[in-house]
C-alpha cells in the first residue's frame, strides 16, 4: 500500500484551481458513481445489472473518454464519487463499487485506474475550462462485519480503537447526539463513527482534505498526500457526504483547510433544519427543495402551491440560496422516471433543476429517463444507454444549460440574484432570475404530455412593451403586449424559457 500512496500523490494533490464558492455560483455539475458511467474500453454493451451491487467497470479514464459527451449538455463540472480505497470484501451487500465504505484514506480504489488516470482526467477537464468535484468522506469508515467485533487495524491511519465513538447504532433521529455519535450501517456492514471531536482526528482530516485538494498541510513530512511537484492541477471541490451525522463545530476547519468550495449534504427536507448547516460549511444540497419540486411533477396532481412557497422559505431561511446544489435525482434516491414515464413531466423537473437559484446537478442517467427505483437500481450504467445525445432529455438539458451559460455570460449579476416566483395557478409556476432587460423566464407545468395548447399571458416579468423576446425551447418569438404582459405559448405540458433576442445573439442557440 506504500507504494500506492506515494504513486497516488506524485503530482496529484498540488496548485489546485483552488474555485471560490463565488467561481462555483456559476457552474452546472454533472454528477456520476465512477464505476457506472464510462468504461475505459468504451464499452456501450458491458453487462451491468445494477441489482447485484457489485463493480461494473467504470473508470476515470473512461470518464475523460467522454467528456464531449458530458459538455454537449453544457456542463462545466463533473462530480465524482469518493476516490479513496474501499473495503475489499464481496458482503451480503455487495462490493463498494459506489466509494462510501472507505477503509484506507490514503489509498486510492485501484477499481477506478492508476494515479496517473485520475491526473489525466483532472488535466483533462481543466483544458476545457471545466471544473471537478471529488466527493469525500469525514464521518465514518467501512468495515464487512458487525460494529461490535470490529478489527480496528484495518483502517488507515485510524487504526486504533480510541479514533472512533463507541459502537452504538443511529436509531433517533430526533435525538441529534444520537445522529452525531452513533454509527450508521448496520451488522452486516457498519460504518465505524469518527470522534471528529477528537483533535487527533481533526488533525489528519484537515491535513488530509488540504492535501488532496491543493498540497495545504504545513506539516508536509505528517501526510503522503503531500508532494513538492506543482506541475500539474487537481480538485477544484468538494461534495461532502453525511454532514448532519457530524457535530457542526468540525465543518468550519475542514472547508478552511480544504481551500476551496465545499457542498455538504444534510440529508433532511425541513429548510429550518438543513439551512444553518450553511452557517458552517460554503453550500448544501438542496434537499428542502428537492420533496416539493419531486412532489410537483411526478404526478398530475402535484402542488404547485407548495414548491412556490419553498423557493421562499429556502431564500429567506439558508445564508445564501445561490450556492445550494439543485437536484431532482441523485444516488441515495429513487429515479424521477421510477414515479411517472410522462416525459413532459421530467421535461419540468429538469428545468426547475437548472433555471432555478443555486447550482444545477443532473445525475448520469437522468439524461437518457432511466427509471430505476431506490437503491441499487438507480445505479445503472449510463453506458448501456449508447450515450444517446440525440434523447429528449438530453436535448432539454442541453438547451437549458445554454441559456443559463449566456444569461451568465452577458451578466455577471445573474447568479446572485435571487430567483423570484412571478406566478402560479392549480398547474403552472413561473419564475424570473436576472435584472430587469437581462432576466430568464421560466414557465413550469404539470399538466403532462396531454396537456392542451394555449396561451399564457404572464404579468410581472420586468420586460416592457414591445420588448422581444425567444422562447428557447422550441425557439419562437415573443413580443410583450401593450400592457406589459408576455404571451407564452403553452403546449403539451412542456416547460418554456424566456430570454431577449438581443442576447441570445452571437450564442449557438436557436440561430
Amino acid at each position: 500500500m506504500v507504494l500506492l500512496r506515494l504513486a497516488w500523490f506524485a503530482g496529484l494533490v498540488v496548485s489546485a484551481i483552488a474555485a471560490t464558492p463565488d467561481q462555483w455560483r456559476s457552474q452546472s455539475i454533472y454528477f456520476m458513481l465512477t464505476d457506472r458511467f464510462a468504461r475505459t474500453d468504451g464499452s456501450t454493451t458491458a453487462s451491468c445489472d445494477a441489482s447485484m451491487r457489485r463493480y461494473c467497470g467504470g473508470t476515470w479514464k473512461g470518464i475523460e473518454n467522454k467528456l464531449d459527451y458530458i459538455q454537449g449538455m453544457g456542463f462545466t463540472a463533473i462530480w465524482i464519487t469518493p476516490v479513496t480505497a474501499q473495503l475489499p470484501e464481496d458482503t451480503k451487500y455487495g462490493e463498494a463499487y459506489h466509494g462510501y465504505w472507505q477503509q484506507d484514506i490514503y489509498g486510492l480504489n485501484s477499481h477506478y485506474g492508476t494515479a496517473d488516470d485520475l491526473k489525466d482526467l483532472a488535466s483533462a477537464l481543466h483544458k476545457r475550462g471545466m471544473y471537478l468535484m471529488v466527493d469525500v468522506v469525514a464521518n465514518h469508515m467501512g468495515y464487512a462485519g458487525s460494529g461490535d467485533s470490529v478489527n480496528y487495524a484495518v483502517f488507515g491511519p485510524f487504526n486504533e480503537k480510541k479514533y472512533f465513538h463507541s459502537y452504538c447504532e443511529v436509531n433517533d433521529y430526533s435525538n441529534q447526539t444520537n445522529v452525531q455519535d452513533c454509527w450508521l450501517g448496520d451488522t452486516t456492514v457498519s460504518l465505524p463513527d469518527l470522534d471528529t471531536d477528537s483533535e487527533d482526528v481533526q488533525s489528519i482530516w484537515y491535513n488530509w482534505v488540504g492535501s488532496l485538494v491543493s498540497n495545504y498541510s504545513s506539516e508536509q513530512s505528517s501526510s503522503p498526500f503531500n508532494d513538492t511537484n506543482t506541475d500539474t492541477t487537481q480538485v477544484d471541490g468538494l461534495r461532502v457526504d453525511t454532514v448532519k451525522h457530524v457535530e457542526k463545530s468540525f465543518w468550519p476547519g475542514y472547508n478552511k483547510a480544504a481551500g476551496v468550495y465545499c457542498i455538504g449534504e444534510v440529508f433532511d427536507g425541513d429548510a429550518h433544519y438543513t439551512c444553518p448547516y450553511q452557517e458552517v460549511m460554503d453550500g448544501l444540497l438542496n434537499y428542502p427543495m428537492y420533496y416539493p419540486l419531486l412532489a410537483a411533477f411526478k404526478s398530475t396532481s402535484g402542488s404547485m402551491s407548495d414548491l412556490y412557497n419553498m423557493i421562499n422559505t429556502v431564500k429567506s431561511t439558508c445564508a445564501d440560496s445561490t450556492l445550494l446544489g439543485n437536484f431532482v435525482e441523485n444516488h441515495d434516491n429513487p429515479r424521477f422516471a421510477s414515479y411517472t414515464d410522462d416525459m413532459s413531466l421530467a421535461k419540468n423537473a429538469a428545468a426547475f433543476t437548472i433555471m432555478a437559484d443555486g447550482i444545477p446537478i443532473i445525475y448520469a442517467g437522468q439524461e437518457q429517463h432511466y427509471s430505476g427505483g431506490s437503491d441499487p437500481n438507480n445505479r445503472e450504467a449510463t453506458w448501456l444507454s449508447k450515450y444517446n445525445t440525440n434523447s429528449e432529455l438530453y436535448q432539454l438539458i442541453a438547451k437549458a444549460n445554454a441559456i443559463r451559460n449566456q444569461a451568465i455570460y452577458k451578466s455577471d449579476k445573474y447568479t446572485t440574484y435571487k430567483n423570484y416566483p412571478i406566478y402560479k395557478d392549480d398547474t403552472t409556476l413561473a419564475m424570473r432570475k436576472g435584472y430587469s432587460g437581462s432576466q430568464t423566464i421560466t414557465v413550469l407545468s404539470n399538466l403532462g404530455e396531454s396537456g392542451s395548447s394555449y396561451t399564457l399571458s404572464l404579468p410581472d416579468t420586468e420586460f416592457k412593451a414591445g420588448d422581444k423576446l425567444v422562447e428557447i425551447i422550441t425557439c419562437t418569438s415573443v413580443t410583450v403586449d401593450s400592457s406589459g404582459k408576455v404571451p407564452v405559448p403553452m403546449a403539451k405540458g412542456q416547460p418554456r424559457i424566456l430570454y431577449p433576442s438581443s442576447l441570445i445573439q452571437g450564442a449557438s442557440l436557436c440561430a
